[in-house]
């Protein structure tokens, strides 16, 4: 795709993405999700945010793929853990109004970028938090904790088991699955479910894994 790319060829892309999924999308947020790539392809090229270039390609491999997500998330908030230019973070709060989503990550760079997002596109439901996640201490634990091409499960968990609520889970997106990966996690968890997202156009394989802490 070329450099003048526009919002309305993004536009219709999207829609021809979303139409081989079952997610439900509305206008609104199919604009914003397009003002969201168009903000990142912008950012990126003094940032250095993503190795993907094309917004085309930021569709399909950023957006679809987090989306793709949403149907696993359980509660109503939300943290991504290690968000990077806030992804799986960004889309799906755009897509989940009526959740509360908290994006960590302890480059400043990444935490500029999505508070900008959050402002130009409004998000209500949305904080950007700059810390490692190993030292972040919110007020209350999440149901759901998220995270995108951050760390092995192992050190997920370890990392981050304190963000987690009571009765929460951890989703992880990864690529292939790993059986030397999904059986070293700690004996405490268990590997509640894997998914595979089948994400269109994308010829990679892409996986949820929902763990939880064993009873």
């Amino acid at each position: 795709m070329t450099e003048q790319v526009t919002p309305e060829i993004l536009t219709q892309r999207l829609e021809q993405l979303l139409a081989n999924t079952r997610l439900t999308v509305t206008e609104h947020q199919q604009q914003q999700l397009v003002n969201l790539v168009m903000l990142l392809n912008k950012w990126n090229k003094a940032y250095n945010l993503t190795s993907v270039r094309d917004p085309d390609a930021m569709l399909v491999r950023h957006i679809m793929d987090s989306l793709l997500v949403s149907p696993f998330l359980q509660g109503a908030r939300i943290a991504d853990v290690g968000t990077g230019p806030g992804l799986p973070g960004l889309p799906l709060a755009i897509c989940n109004p009526d959740k509360e989503f908290v994006l960590i990550d302890s480059l400043g760079k990444r935490i500029t970028f999505i508070r900008q997002v959050i402002h130009q596109l409004k998000l209500n439901n949305v904080t950007a938090v700059q810390s490692r996640v190993e030292d972040y201490r919110p007020d209350q634990g999440f149901s759901c904790v998220t995270s995108r091409a951050f760390a092995s499960l192992a050190d997920m968990l370890a990392w981050c088991h304190h963000l987690r609520s009571a009765e929460g889970c951890f989703l992880a997106l990864k690529g292939q699955l790993d059986e030397q990966e999904l059986a070293a996690i700690p004996e405490a968890y268990q590997i509640h479910a894997t998914h595979r997202l089948l994400v269109p156009e994308l010829d990679a394989e892409r996986h949820v894994v929902d763990i939880r802490q064993l009873a």
